[in-house]
């Protein structure tokens, strides 16, 4: 039987005194070939899969942050409205003193109107402040401690805009001790805020949107319940799938909740949901309390 040899085996160098045999089986058998002359270029396939794994790790968190950003500047397109509102009746105000105090001869009269002109143009500031805020991208830093209270403080100040009519009544239940959770401080904050959002706009302008946290047993929990019109049961699962949404056209991407439940499972924590019909929906988040790490 002819075998070719060393002219088949790609980027081997002239072997010395090297044997080949055929076993029992019919296989080549190299006995020093393979160990003392290793193919040119080539890495030890652990090392490939490991450097390959790595890179697909980088791009898909590079996919997903670009993903929650996408998510993040479409529902600022559904607070359009509630912007326009909150930055128009400041306005109003400052046009109104500054008229006045143009034909206003008392300077006590004068010094009021300002400072009330002041005050409203301070009002614009904090909500250009909570917008933009909310809008820049997240950053790739580390888990931090985050405060459970104050990030819920400020995320309904900005899904607040979710409703031009501002008929909501707000119900806050806060655990009297402070409670910290390791995450990123703007994931965290838009999670918050798209679960607040959907409930705003269950509402449609009316009803009362109940926040609560507590600590159980080393767990932090957070509750976002509405007195919207709920969820339908068939829905319930299907809700967090990529693109699935019961909006309007125009008024969501099917990618809030999914994004949520994703942001949620990266720092170990878990969502549910209840819901009824014509009764409304409580999303509950529960995450590893940060004292424990």
């Amino acid at each position: 039987m002819n075998i070719p040899a060393q002219r088949d085996l790609l980027c081997f160098r002239e072997p010395k005194d090297n044997h080949m045999n055929m076993d029992a089986l019919g296989g080549l058998i190299v006995d020093d070939l393979a160990s003392t002359n290793p193919p040119c270029q080539v890495e030890p396939l652990g090392k490939v899969d490991s450097r390959s794994d790595l890179n697909l790790l980088h791009e898909n968190s590079r996919i997903q942050a670009k993903l929650f950003q996408a998510e993040k500047l479409a529902t600022l397109g559904t607070f359009a409205s509630g912007i326009a509102h909150d930055i128009n009746n400041p306005l109003y105000v400052m046009i109104g003193f500054a008229g006045n105090i143009l034909s206003e001869q008392d300077f006590e009269v004068i010094r009021e109107q300002a400072q009330s002109i002041v005050d409203a143009g301070k009002r614009i500031q904090m909500t250009c402040r909570n917008i933009t805020q909310y809008a820049r991208a997240t950053n790739g830093r580390d888990p931090v401690k985050v405060d459970v209270t104050h990030t819920l403080n400020e995320a309904v100040k900005i899904a607040q805009y979710a409703s031009a009519l501002q008929a909501l009544s707000v119900v806050k239940r806060y655990d009297a001790c402070s409670l910290e959770v390791l995450a990123n401080p703007e994931e965290l904050l838009q999670v918050l805020v798209n679960l607040m959002t959907n409930s705003i706009q269950a509402m449609k302008g009316n009803g009362t949107l109940t926040l609560s946290s507590w600590d159980q047993d080393d767990i932090a929990n957070i509750s976002i319940s509405d007195t919207g019109c709920g969820i339908a049961s068939e829905n319930l699962e299907k809700i967090f799938q990529p693109f699935f949404t019961t909006k309007p056209s125009g008024e969501g991407t099917g990618l809030g909740l999914h994004n949520v439940r994703a942001i949620i499972k990266k720092y170990n924590g878990k969502l549910s949901v209840e819901s009824q019909l014509g009764k409304g929906t409580s999303f509950l988040i529960q995450f590893p309390k940060a004292s424990i790490h």
